[in-house]
Order: structure tokens, then C-alpha cells, then sequence
């Protein structure tokens, strides 16, 4: 796929199932950025983007950050995929964590506990979760709530899609 091209000494693909809603099951556009350590070109997370209308509006970013990432612990505290949300709308407003609450979600027969956050932009809904391979999965809109729908239809992306 042409928006994974990457320049040789990068990384060839993530090293953990990617957690996301299937580009074919999404109407719009579809966009993914790896993000690799500078020093060795290992995979630290992927983020996917996916947009409404021919990208007239972004909708929602999914991040996937692995065990040892950085970018899981911001300085400001506020999740790199909102400060990436931010930046596709293009707002140059400081946001900030005004509060976060874990809630329990029934999928199947499982129980998933996820954290909830309260931003001081208020049109924008973010929610996180860890798995059991220690992969954070942060979920973040812009002028959508996030239900609990989605989180039924997240599921892994076959490895081959983040391969060059």
C-alpha cells in the first residue's frame, strides 16, 4: 500500500498484531503511520487514520503502542493520538487531561477495562485500553462519542498489510 513506503533502514513492519477496524468494513479513507525508534528502526506503534467523505473530516485515530514505547508516556499526559487529532483539524489549542475514569466493557465473554478521558477540548472523545500482549490501544474522535460498538468491531490486521 502506497502510504507505508518507507526509506530503507526503517523497519519492515510491527512486531505485534495491529488492533483496528478493517479498512474494507470503513466507507472513507483509510491512512497509517509507523512509528519506528530513531537508533535501531525498531516498530514502536503504528496509528491509523480513518476519514469520512474523501477526507473532508477526519473521524477517528486508532493507535497501537507496543511495551517500551515513549510515546505511552507523554510528558503533558495527554495521549499522542489526540495531539495528532489536533493536528488534522488543524487546532492550535493546548488541550489538556482534566480528568479519566476506567469503565468496564462486556465483549463476548471477556471483560475489557477502559479509560476514559475527559479533555478540556470538548469535541473531542478519547478512550484507552491495554491487551494481554501489553499493546496500549488508545481510540480518539473528533465531534463523535466513542461507543461501545466499537470496540466490537476492533479486531487485529493481517501482518501483511505493514510489509514493504
Amino acid at each position: 500500500m502506497a502510504f507505508l513506503r518507507r526509506r530503507s533502514g526503517t523497519p519492515a513492519g510491527p512486531d505485534f498484531d495491529i488492533l483496528a477496524m478493517d479498512p474494507g468494513d470503513w466507507p472513507g479513507d483509510f491512512g497509517a503511520v509507523l512509528i519506528s525508534d530513531p537508533e535501531d528502526g525498531s516498530c514502536h506503534g503504528v496509528v491509523l487514520r480513518y476519514d469520512l467523505m474523501g477526507g473532508r473530516g477526519p473521524s477517528m485515530i486508532i493507535g497501537n503502542l507496543r511495551s517500551g514505547s515513549p510515546a505511552r508516556d507523554p510528558e503533558d499526559g495527554v495521549p499522542l493520538e489526540v495531539h495528532q487529532m489536533l493536528a488534522i483539524v488543524g487546532s492550535e489549542e493546548p488541550v489538556e487531561v482534566l480528568d479519566s475514569e476506567d469503565f468496564p466493557v462486556m465483549l463476548d465473554d471477556g471483560l475489557l477495562i477502559v479509560k476514559k478521558y475527559k479533555l478540556s477540548e470538548g469535541r473531542l472523545a478519547a478512550v484507552q485500553f491495554g491487551r494481554s500482549d501489553d499493546v496500549l490501544v488508545t481510540v480518539v474522535t473528533w465531534d463523535r462519542p466513542v461507543s461501545e460498538d466499537l470496540y466490537k468491531l476492533l479486531k487485529p490486521l493481517p501482518a501483511g498489510m505493514f510489509q514493504v
